[in-house]
């Protein structure tokens, strides 16, 4: 085999692999609806979400001040009211507001904010999908 094929053989699998990651990341960069973006974080969790954990994660103080429930309520179906400011949130479950999940950039830069509030980082990929699992479960 010639150099060049090599090189076009290497050069085309790499494409392949940059095409299929672009994809898996795609999921999550324009989801339409909460399930998709679920799936997302499902995907670069790496492994199924769990709404008991998720549950437990959003009602569990982290070592800092505050939980997800602080703000939210320990059952967030209906509006909250957030610690510091007093401004009213509303539900964060989807099925009890139905904007909510739908913009990714919007669910990103509040995920990112309130991770910080909560544990001080950013939330990983599976704490995401658990949360998301279980705020999905919480039906009228």
């Amino acid at each position: 085999m010639s150099s060049q094929t090599t090189l076009f053989t290497t050069t085309r699998r790499a494409l392949g692999i940059s095409l299929l990651a672009g994809a898996a990341l795609l999921t999550t960069a324009h989801a339409a609806t909460p399930g998709e973006l679920l799936a997302g974080y499902t995907a670069q969790a790496g492994s199924p979400s769990a709404p008991a954990r998720g549950q437990a994660f959003f009602t569990t103080k982290h070592g800092k001040e505050w939980s997800c429930s602080t703000c939210h309520g320990a059952v967030p179906t209906q509006t909250g009211k957030h610690a510091s400011t007093g401004k009213s949130i509303a539900a964060l479950a989807p099925a009890f507001h139905a904007e909510r999940f739908t913009d990714t950039a919007k669910t990103e830069k509040w995920f990112r904010r309130n991770c910080n509030d909560v544990v001080g980082r950013e939330c990983t990929p599976a704490e995401k999908a658990d949360v998301l699992a279980w705020l999905l479960s919480l039906k009228p």
